[in-house]
């Protein structure tokens, strides 16, 4: 693919006193979609949701992942896109039984639809993992102007997105005032009109440097180096014995059944199958009531 980019790259305009992050997914996005089928809206807005998680994870401080989710009653019932520290993405779609259509509008995905950020950290000296989710007000048409009002409550500083995906890409600028006094007094006021002169079309076509020297040159922007970003998924072996335990050896024998003899369970995110028959699950309880901690002994 010409120009194919999967990259962040971050970036400051210290006269105007802003910080920003561009992000382009290609090779990324289409493997995130490359085992689904979805409407053109809702591969749209995934692609949107992957861009800005990227964004944000860059933007913000993650050692671990963070994620995007959209939940509704309606046609969409849920969307999840996440990005890890290290610029590994996955995403999936899941659309209520029988639903077709997905309404551009996320205003006319109910008035219970619920976007959320989650950011989860590693733990610290084997704790917990330190998790914070902060969640994100529908009252806008469009998932980039929802976030720019989040952020301007959640953070208090004057935030610009602009998020973009035309089925074979996706990418996304996000401009946003440095805390504190730095900058001159009309700095933000006068990127933000620059970034106003960028469409989603040039977003999208442009390396992600050329599109900051073109909107920024001005400014005398200081590139703060790049990241590249991959389809990653986290499914394992290991991961699905843990789920196939969970639900517990009636249903889980009962899956072999339904398989003729092999339980499969498929990855959403990636595609990757696998299999059990009815021996390899009879062993997974079998190991799993050896490691159960055994009755207290009587002192």
């Amino acid at each position: 693919m010409p120009n194919s980019q999967d990259t962040l790259l971050r970036f400051l305009l210290p006269t105007a006193g802003v910080r920003g992050a561009i992000v382009h997914l290609d090779h990324a996005w289409q493997a995130i979609v490359e085992h689904r089928h979805y409407p053109e809206v809702a591969a749209a807005l995934l692609g949107e949701a992957a861009a800005a998680a990227a964004l944000f994870a860059g933007h913000v401080k993650v050692d671990g992942r963070l994620s995007i989710q959209l939940r509704s009653t309606g046609a969409l019932a849920t969307l999840f896109a996440e990005c890890t520290a290290k610029g590994g993405l996955r995403g999936i779609v899941r659309l209520r039984d029988g639903a077709h259509h997905v309404p551009s509008d996320l205003r006319q995905l109910g008035h219970d639809a619920l976007l959320a950020i989650t950011i989860e950290n590693p733990p610290l000296r084997g704790d917990e993992p330190m998790r914070y989710q902060g969640l994100v007000g529908l009252q806008s048409s469009r998932l980039d102007a929802a976030f720019e009002t989040y952020f301007a409550h959640s953070e208090q500083l004057p935030t610009r997105l602009l998020l973009a995906c035309d089925g074979t890409r996706a990418a996304g600028l996000l401009l946003q005032k440095l805390p504190g006094s730095g900058g001159d007094e009309d700095g933000f006021q006068r990127v933000s009109a620059l970034f106003d002169t960028l469409d989603r079309e040039e977003l999208l076509a442009l390396p992600p440097a050329e599109t900051v020297h073109r909107l920024f040159h001005e400014e005398l922007p200081e590139l703060l180096g790049e990241k590249p970003m991959r389809f990653a998924c986290s499914c394992s072996r290991e991961r699905v014995e843990a789920m196939l335990v969970a639900l517990g050896p009636e249903e889980a024998q009962a899956a072999v059944a339904a398989g003729n003899g092999q339980a499969q369970v498929t990855c959403e995110f990636c595609g990757q199958r696998y299999h059990f028959d009815a021996d390899q699950v009879a062993t997974l309880f079998h190991q799993a009531e050896r490691s159960l901690p055994g009755p207290p002994s009587v002192q």
